[in-house]
């Protein structure tokens, strides 16, 4: 009942005409760069991050929340028509979404996505309503040594889980790390790493870093790709409404879709791949046309759209209530609470309620925008991929390059963010996640604070860490992030050789 009363007082915040305005937008623009390839959510919080500087910080949430949404939106539209998937949730979409475009079905699977999109999210953010007080409730028995602990495997998971390479995930982290230690240590008064520049006592800004990795470094890295590549967009035919078939082929798959992506999601080793790709296993499982699938099936459409948006509310649920980032998304949007002075976890939901409740109930209004702006305006999206890929790289760069000057008119943070642009390009190249380097940057310097409180506090004893059930607990869980793949890696690696020397 407490819930819903929060909840109430959340959609009288997201429904005063102020908010109701940025949440509009929020989706639209989310919907813009899901659906052109490459300008992910991600990119695009990170490029709004100096102008909403000072905007209120419920506005600027429900917009970011918007984004994120409505990129999960339009991901599928790049995916389905372009063979482009526009986020990596939607990679299984252009599987058959792609072989149905072919067929002259690409509107109905459009429209299967949209629909299922709008199920899942909107029953994926009724279970955030509830899941996410209910981890509150477990944070708040934490204190030094349990945040130290939660931290710790903050870090672990954005390292393990985003990327391909343990060592390459590593190396973005240490680097972040590194970063967050320069400027004035506040226990001693020493300054580390300032180079004897003045503007570095303070540390270096996380929305510079943040606006370098993914904005400018990403935009390079998509640029120099770009003319290798050859796209073929195949146009909208005839009806763009699902048939009788295509409703009774797609309704499971959409709720079972939502089943697979909300938990997995909330997970710290989820995130929206996990789910997709399961989602479409299960309904090739579960079909009577298992011959479609590779060649145009609905259900391979319909699942795995439902649990990527179902996916994108489960990352909500440990981002708000522990300050946990389980996506690269996640991470920006940590960023942006560091912005405004604000640390996501149990406290957030007593001191800001407005804030968070008024983001979760623009969650639900966000899905009723998507699914109206979605389903009679596609045809209006798919003229975005017309946009000349130069001029929209270079709007990318000119606007990060004046939105960081903004925020403290000072030719420092230029300077930094094109270094960090630079390495965010080469990080890219080198296929090094840049969502470890920001996570370390943020919590790095508070993992510290937290780390020597709970030293000062134990008077030195360093097994605090480890007699304290929950921080053991999320120690060990840290701990199993690392080295189970690891240890599964070398055991296929035994497993195959005899195979091979036998063959």
């Amino acid at each position: 009942m407490e819930t819903l009363t929060a909840l109430g007082h959340g959609f009288a915040v997201a429904l005063t005409p102020y908010n109701l305005i940025w949440a509009v937008l929020g989706v639209t623009v989310g919907t813009a760069v899901g659906v052109l390839p490459g300008i992910g959510p991600a990119l695009t919080v990170a490029l709004l991050l100096p102008i909403t500087y000072n905007l209120d910080p419920t506005a600027a949430f429900i917009m970011f929340a918007g984004i994120y949404y409505g990129a999960m939106y339009g991901g599928s539209t790049t995916a389905i028509l372009l063979n482009t998937p526009g986020e990596s949730g939607s990679i299984v979409t252009a599987i058959d979404g792609h072989a149905m475009a072919r067929q002259g079905r690409g509107a109905q699977a459009l429209a299967t996505a949209a629909i299922g999109s709008f199920i899942a999210g909107t029953i994926a953010t009724l279970a955030l309503t509830f899941v996410a007080p209910a981890l509150v409730r477990v944070a708040l028995l934490f204190g030094p040594a349990e945040y130290f602990a939660l931290m710790v495997l903050a870090l672990t998971t954005v390292t393990a889980v985003l990327g391909n390479s343990l060592v390459r995930g590593l190396a973005s982290l240490f680097f972040g790390l590194a970063l967050g230690l320069v400027g004035i240590d506040l226990q001693t008064g020493q300054a580390r790493f300032s180079l004897g520049i003045p503007e570095l006592l303070d540390g270096i800004d996380v929305v510079v870093v943040a606006v370098g990795l993914f904005a400018v470094g990403e935009t390079l890295y998509m640029a120099a790709r770009n003319r290798y590549e050859t796209e073929e967009i195949y146009a909208l035919k005839g009806t763009k409404w699902l048939g009788k078939e295509d409703w009774k082929r797609s309704w499971k798959p959409w709720l079972r879709g939502t089943a697979l992506g909300f938990p997995f999601g909330a997970l710290p080793a989820g995130g929206s791949e996990i789910p997709t790709f399961l989602s479409y296993l299960t309904e090739k499982r579960l079909t009577k046309h298992p011959e479609e699938f590779g060649n145009g099936a609905i259900e391979a459409v319909a699942g795995p759209e439902a649990a990527n948006n179902a996916a994108a509310a489960g990352t909500l649920a440990p981002l708000l209530s522990l300050g946990l980032p389980t996506s690269a998304t996640a991470a920006i949007m940590l960023a942006a609470f560091q912005q405004y002075g604000l640390q996501p976890g149990p406290l957030l939901f007593e001191s800001n309620p407005e804030l968070v409740w008024g983001m979760i109930a623009s969650l639900y209004i966000g899905n009723v925008l998507l699914l109206v702006l979605n389903l009679p305006l596609v045809g209006l999206w798919v003229k975005l991929l017309t946009i000349p890929k130069p001029w929209l790289y270079a709007g990318i760069l000119v606007f990060a390059t004046l939105g960081t000057y903004t925020l403290n008119n000072n030719v420092v943070d230029l300077v930094i963010l094109w270094i960090i642009g630079l390495v965010g390009f080469g990080m890219r190249t080198l296929d090094i996640p840049v969502a470890p380097c920001v996570v370390g940057l943020i919590l790095g310097p508070l993992a510290e604070q937290q780390f020597r409180r709970a030293l000062a506090i134990s008077q030195g004893d360093a097994s605090v860490f480890f007699t304290q059930p929950i921080a053991l607990a999320l120690l060990v869980i840290a701990a199993a992030l690392v080295l189970v793949p690891v240890v599964l890696r070398r055991r296929r690696r035994n497993a195959a050789d005899p195979a091979v020397s036998g063959g």
